[in-house]
């Protein structure tokens, strides 16, 4: 009975090594900004890995926050070829883990009160962009680059 135990029980997940994954850790860094000014009294996210179900297939990257915990899906390996590309993967799961596990929308707008989504531009830069209406400025607007909203300075920190 000990070995039909041991064929359901979940893979363990372990903490991603500095370097393992560095255009996933570089993305990270720059989302860590984001959330230490945002969200100052939770510790920097990081990445975690769990084995594939398939053999053939390579490990799934989760971002957790610091206490192991995730929500959502994995990174995409194949995010890894550009830093684009890994902020836009790492900044959708962060958000995901971030808003699910502490029940509230993150980033916000500081102008809105809305949460914000990361958005790329046309040269593929990766920006923080709000839903809501500007005045004679349209209906919706960028607010900042991702892993720049500490550039803005303690006017977006949210409420805790």
């Amino acid at each position: 009975m000990v070995f039909m135990c041991a064929l359901f029980d979940p893979p363990e997940p372990r903490r991603v090594s500095p370097g393992e994954y560095p255009v996933w850790d570089q993305a990270l860094a720059l989302l860590n900004r984001d959330l230490a000014v945002t969200l100052p009294q939770l510790e920097p996210l990081q990445l975690l890995a769990l084995p594939s179900p398939d053999a053939d297939e390579p490990e799934n990257v989760h971002v957790a926050m610091a206490n192991g915990e995730w929500h959502g899906n994995h990174l995409d390996p194949n995010s890894q070829d550009s830093l684009a590309s890994a902020l836009a993967s790492v900044a959708d799961a962060a958000q995901e883990t971030v808003t699910e596990l502490l029940w509230q929308a993150w980033p916000l707008c500081p102008e809105h009160g809305l949460g914000m989504h990361p958005r790329e531009d046309a040269q593929e830069r990766l920006f923080w962009w709000c839903a809501g209406e500007r005045l004679r400025r349209g209906p919706d607007h960028v607010h900042a680059a991702v892993g720049a909203l500490d550039a803005l300075g303690a006017s977006i920190r949210t409420a805790s």
